[in-house]
């Protein structure tokens, strides 16, 4: 499954102890199927169903927006609804439960309420200053703001925030961002687990929309376009610094089914 660039490989009911290494070999995208992160799907007494996150290096996160946007797709289409109606599920993450709503070509998730709010950290990056911003909005993100997005060595500086000691021992994702008006930002992302950049990261937007609306005073909705092309919305209440009723907006879609021999 695809969800804005971001895509996945969706498993029902695994039942067994070595996911990681299975994680590892079916992300490969030389030896495997090739995917940022599998998706594992159990029963659970709480929500519609329960998600495992394992990224492709076999680590396991506590939730993924556009994963869950993946999942939320695949759950409704398994309900025999008419397709012009909008279905309404819940899923339990290690972050908590994470509801959605899926029409005919959007997929909108809200996600738990954000925590760690932290903007302006002073850190030092190969003997120079730098100032990033940390939410935890799932999983941990550090949100830089730039100038010229396209010319960041998003691998390099992503990948020396993401192991930072400030950020340890967890580590944290790295969000890179540009303004491009009063309610629309442009992003690229460096991905804990996945160990590289990524199309685009559904908790990673959200984090980035957050400290964008915490420092212009945008309120409401922010538009984050992502290195994918598409536009994921994000939409929040706020109250001074805390930001709550936080959705999560944009396309998902089924790629292929099928077996992989391991």
């Amino acid at each position: 499954m695809v969800a804005s660039g971001n895509d996945f490989v969706v498993a029902e009911n695994l039942g067994w102890e070595k996911i990681p290494l299975l994680a590892r070999s079916i992300c490969s995208r030389k030896f495997g199927i090739g995917a940022d992160g599998l998706l594992v799907l159990e029963k659970s007494r709480k929500a519609d169903i329960r998600m495992r996150v394992f990224n492709a290096d076999g680590s396991e996160a506590a939730m993924c927006g556009n994963g869950a946007r993946c999942v939320s797709l695949w759950l409704a289409a398994r309900r025999k609804r008419p397709s012009s109606q909008s279905k309404r599920l819940e899923i339990e993450t290690k972050a908590g439960i994470i509801e959605a709503e899926v029409k005919t070509g959007s997929i909108k998730i809200k996600l738990t309420e954000p925590k760690g709010l932290s903007p302006d950290i002073p850190i030092k990056i190969n003997k120079r200053k730098l100032r990033v911003n940390f939410v935890n909005t799932g999983v941990p993100h550090a949100v830089v703001f730039t100038q010229g997005l396209d010319d960041i060595d998003v691998f390099s500086l992503g990948r020396t925030i993401r192991y930072h000691n400030k950020f340890s021992p967890a580590g944290t994702n790295a969000d890179f961002v540009e303004v491009l008006n009063k309610d629309s930002i442009r992003i690229r992302t460096y991905e804990r687990g996945v160990e590289d950049e990524t199309l685009a990261c559904g908790t990673g937007s959200v984090a980035s929309a957050l400290i964008f609306a915490l420092k212009s005073g945008a309120c409401a909705k922010v538009n984050v376009h992502t290195a994918s092309k598409e536009v994921l919305k994000v939409y929040f209440e706020r109250r001074k610094d805390r930001f709550t009723n936080v959705w999560l907006e944009g396309e998902a879609r089924i790629v292929f089914k099928g077996e992989i021999l391991y």
